[in-house]
């Protein structure tokens, strides 16, 4: 440390050595953590995830999270500038004074594999003698343990005696191998080749394509007709090929990627540059482009469009201040979160990502059965332009990529919310090596308006505010940032937020106005959003897989309908009547949701206080700018149609099976046929007083317009659970800090 930067003063320790001072910007950023000063006030604020701090220069006790914290050394300033002993940072947060993170004493039976996990479930995968040299993982996570024990062990706050087993698949050219490794016996439990199929593409992959296409003399020519004579500024982007029956021209069982490309220019968006009409087909096995398909040639547009603001002058913003000065009013135990009466386990898995799992509602003291487990089940991006470089494009982003491999780290005060706790994760990376991404998903709490709001005249305001939890994850896929909120709320509603924002992708095309000749053909398929650039029309279809235990595992689907009947007596000609009722199987429950009725998980072996049984209404509906897609917006002789069948419903209900996890089935990368939610339903099992799984559907159409280009504002869409005569009241005025409330026990 230079002499500058080290401050000796007179200040002593209890035990009569000087103490080592050190600006305290410097002392507490050493510790992660950041340090504001109010001049007005002079008193200096240090920060850091969950912990926050109050110090008064010159004072013996400081606050942190509100609670008086007594320091060896006091805070000094001196020539403007305020100095803390080396120590402070130590006494901060090693005083146990922030609950927010607490021992876990009980291990979670969910919890995810630790990198010591990961690392030797590889080993024991490599040694085995049917393993590939090559050990390239698409799927390497924990075997969930039995569900019925699961929830034993997390409502009886016990451990689960039972050994930690994980699942791999591993890629070999077109085979998966599958299997089950024991990692306390160290033995592979099972072992399964999966022929004709292909995997995920893993982030080798990417490199791997980028390589190939540079040392493509084939596709260096047809650039060459372009105008683009360097190669190292074209930017390949590799998409799954999708199947189409053959008549692509693409053999089954060969290792296709096909490759469209972008010009970097230099201004830090090669999105906005798309070279048109030249598809590069990639043989991963052979590691070459073996194809190059070259249409009409289309002028690249040229102009600079960064979507970072770097042209554009910032406008100046006062602060927003969000603080909890108190601390938090959720505690997290391992993986385990604590917030109010809700108590839920969260994991990142590497294909889906965010996973809620194990999740109750403390009602009259007891922890109330809601949700076994809730995360993305699987989701669709499919382009709706027929031309040569666009037609195949249907993206599985979970299934084809792995969201949770592409998460996102997460920057406080923009990402999310200043207020906001960040968790790291730890996945295995496509060698099956333990990596940890920083900042991988967060927690906040937040006000969201009255939940409840009522003064009579002359008495007093009788208002209740909404406070809402919010587990926020964000996953990359190329051009697209997907954001995913769980919004918890007192009341017992439970959301599910998904935002699309990022880089639309574009479509390069001779027209610069609509008053071009050429404008009306270039924009058949899409919008034209800049000069040269249409904004093509796709979708994004979103499905959710959520395993509801409504007060237990025995539920059923309940619709209701409201209907209009004749009235027999009195004035009134007609009544306002609802039609209930109970389906009985898989193939009848899945539908196109009409927001005009009401569907309902119910559970009929367990009433509230008037009888009625207790249920959770299932709201798939969408918001936001973009029309609802109400299925995918292609015709019924179509190949994805015969691949795919979950766009096209918004509810579907199922049986319990712990192997039916992936709505676009476990490996869909050119499937030919569904082996998903359409197989999964399809065998019609009886869901009457069953262990159910709901699949919740929601999407939009995303027709483009220019206010979404360069960069997209986030355009969401909503699901929404919510007790439906779930509680015997509201919970938000019976509530009382124990999470009980007044009326008598059932």
């Amino acid at each position: 440390m230079t002499l500058p930067m080290l401050f000796m003063g007179q200040q002593a320790m209890a035990h009569g050595q000087a103490a080592e001072m050190l600006p305290l910007t410097q002392a507490m950023q050493a510790a992660g953590a950041n340090v504001e000063h109010d001049a007005y006030t002079d008193v200096y604020t240090v920060s850091k995830n969950s912990t926050y701090v109050k110090i008064k220069p010159n004072a013996e006790t400081i606050l942190v999270n509100g609670k008086s914290l007594k320091i060896t050394v006091p805070v000094i300033e001196k020539n403007g500038q305020a100095y803390a002993s080396s120590t402070l940072a130590n006494e901060i947060f090693q005083s146990g004074l922030d609950q927010t993170f607490v021992t876990e004493s009980v291990v979670h039976p969910l919890n995810s594999l630790s990198a010591q996990e990961i690392t030797l479930a590889r080993s024991i995968i490599a040694a085995d003698r049917r393993a590939p040299k090559e050990l390239r993982f698409s799927r390497l996570a924990l075997k969930a343990p039995d569900k019925t024990k699961v929830w034993n062990a997390v409502l009886t706050d016990s451990v689960l005696k039972t050994e930690r087993e994980a699942n791999f698949a591993i890629l070999n050219g077109n085979q998966i191998i599958e299997g089950v490794v024991n990692l306390k016996t160290k033995k592979i439990v099972t072992w399964k080749v999966v022929k004709d199929a292909h995997g995920m593409v893993l982030l080798d992959d990417f490199e791997l394509v980028q390589k190939v296409i540079k040392e493509s003399p084939e596709l260096a020519a047809a650039m060459k007709k372009r105008g683009i004579n360097d190669m190292s500024k074209v930017v390949a982007t590799p998409l799954t090929v999708g199947y189409f029956g053959g008549e692509d021209g693409l053999s089954k069982e060969l290792n296709y990627l096909k490759v469209v490309s972008y010009l970097d220019v230099g201004d830090g968006n090669y999105w906005a540059h798309p070279i048109e009409n030249i598809v590069a087909i990639v043989d991963l096995s052979q590691r070459k482009v073996v194809k190059v398909e070259d249409g009409e040639i289309v002028p690249i547009p040229m102009a600079a469009r960064p979507y970072d603001g770097r042209d554009k002058k910032a406008n100046s913003k006062k602060p927003l201040r969000i603080t909890e000065p108190e601390g938090k009013n959720f505690t997290v135990s391992g993986q385990y979160v604590h917030w109010n009466n809700w108590c839920f386990h969260v994991a990142l898995d590497s294909r889906v990502g965010i996973q809620l799992s194990t999740m109750t509602y403390k009602d009259q003291g007891k922890k109330r059965k809601i949700m076994y487990a809730g995360n993305l089940g699987g989701m669709i991006v499919p382009y709706g332009d027929p031309d040569l470089g666009w037609y195949f494009k249907s993206y599985l982003d979970s299934g084809d990529y792995g969201m949770g491999t592409l998460t996102a780290s997460l920057d406080r005060g923009t990402d999310v919310p200043e207020n906001a706790v960040m968790f790291d994760a730890v996945i295995p990376d496509f060698q099956g090596n333990p990596m940890t991404i920083p900042n991988a998903f967060a927690i906040f709490e937040r006000y969201a308006n009255p939940d409840y709001k009522h003064q009579e005249m002359g008495q007093p305001n009788v208002s209740v505010a909404r406070r809402e939890l919010v587990v926020r994850w964000v996953s990359n896929i190329g051009n697209y940032d997907y954001i995913f909120d769980w919004v918890l709320a007192e009341n017992g509603t439970i959301g599910i937020n998904a935002g699309a924002s990022g880089i639309e992708a574009v479509k390069g095309v001779k027209a610069k106005t609509m008053h071009d000749a050429t404008a009306a053909a270039d924009t058949r398929y899409g919008t034209l959003i800049d000069h040269n650039i249409v904004g093509t029309t796709h979708q994004h279809i979103y499905n959710f897989r959520l395993d509801m235990d409504v007060d237990g595992e025995k539920n059923s689907f309940t619709r209701m309908n409201p209907v209009v009947n004749p009235n027999q007596k009195g004035i009134r000609k007609s009544a306002m009547e609802i039609e209930t009722s109970v389906v009985d199987s898989e193939s009848a429950a899945s539908e196109r949701f009409d927001p005009s009725t009401i569907r309902l998980i119910s559970n009929y072996n367990v009433e509230n206080a008037m009888g009625n049984p207790v249920s959770y209404q299932m709201i798939p509906f969408a918001g936001g700018t973009h029309p609802i897609a109400k299925g995918a917006n292609f015709s019924a002789d179509e190949w994805l149609f015969k691949r795919l069948n979950f766009m096209d419903k918004q509810i579907w209900v199922t049986k319990y099976d712990p192997n039916e996890l992936y709505t676009d089935g476990d490996y869909p990368n050119r499937s030919t046929h569904d082996t998903g939610l359409g197989q999964f339903a399809g065998n019609n099992e009886n869901i009457k007083n069953e262990d159910l799984v709901v699949w919740l559907t929601t999407g939009t159409t995303h027709v483009a317009r220019s206010e979404e280009w360069p960069m997209m504002p986030t355009e969401w869409v909503n699901v929404l659970l919510k007790p439906w005569n779930f509680f015997d009241q509201t919970p938000s005025l019976t509530q009382n800090e124990s999470g009980k409330h007044d009326l008598p026990a059932k």
